[in-house]
């Protein structure tokens, strides 16, 4: 099983679909965890995901990093690389939780649907704004 975190976007309230909310906003579910790809890709990972201030500082710190000596560099980049790893959900929470978005509810689930799932039968009231999702 792993945990999800479900964030609502700003304006929605968890019983209706309001009229201020945009059309391509719905609910997100984030996992909670390591994340393979922020390990491999790190700073193009999070402006991937719109973590826009750490995304070009860790960028920073990585050609910051070619100017130090030759073990040091690598050293350098690998920690980053592996902090990216552990803490970039993380980072996301965060960058949502500043633009506004609600953390509602956590769930676990097998996957991403298994954790939707879970979800509308403990909260049937977020069932409209995942319907809207799908319309």
């Amino acid at each position: 099983m792993r945990v999800w975190t479900v964030h609502l976007p700003p304006g929605a309230a968890a019983g209706s679909v309001p009229s201020t909310a945009k059309p391509g906003k719905a609910p997100l579910l984030l996992r909670e965890g390591w994340s393979f790809w922020a390990l491999i890709f790190g700073p193009l990972w999070l402006l991937r995901h719109g973590c826009w201030a750490l995304g070009l500082a860790s960028l920073a710190v990585v050609l910051g990093a070619s100017l130090l000596p030759a073990p040091w560099d690598i050293a350098v980049v690998a920690a980053l690389h592996m902090a990216l790893c552990l803490h970039g959900q993380d980072a996301r929470r965060w960058t949502l939780a500043r633009r506004g978005w609600k953390l509602v509810h956590v769930v676990a689930g097998r996957d991403e649907e298994g954790a939707t799932f879970r979800l509308l039968h403990a909260e049937p009231r977020l069932a409209r704004l995942f319907a809207g999702e799908a319309a």
